[in-house]
């Protein structure tokens, strides 16, 4: 899980490449505009792949469990399998 704070859109793209996506807890709406600049950087497109997000409410505990806070959890998934092989071209 990447904290927004620390994360970078190149952080995002290496996880999607790695784990086949990311996944980013944010509190705030500076974090949310963040995040989903974050998502959006080009990083992944030069490659061929294109991602989705999927976004849902969250609850986080805070210091400890003395705080309940809601936030926005993303999870960020190339639209296509990263893992499947690409067709070859035969050039004649």
């Amino acid at each position: 899980m990447l904290r927004v704070s620390t994360a970078t859109a190149g952080a995002i793209a290496n996880g999607i490449r790695v784990d086949g996506e990311a996944e980013i807890q944010v509190i705030g709406p500076r974090a949310v505009n963040q995040a989903v600049e974050a998502i959006a950087r080009g990083y992944l497109a030069p490659s061929g792949i294109d991602v989705y997000c999927a976004p849902s409410f969250m609850t986080i505990h805070v210091e400890e469990g003395a705080e309940e806070r809601t936030g926005i959890h993303f999870r960020v998934c190339p639209r296509h399998d990263l893992r499947a092989p690409k067709p070859r071209v035969v050039e004649e």
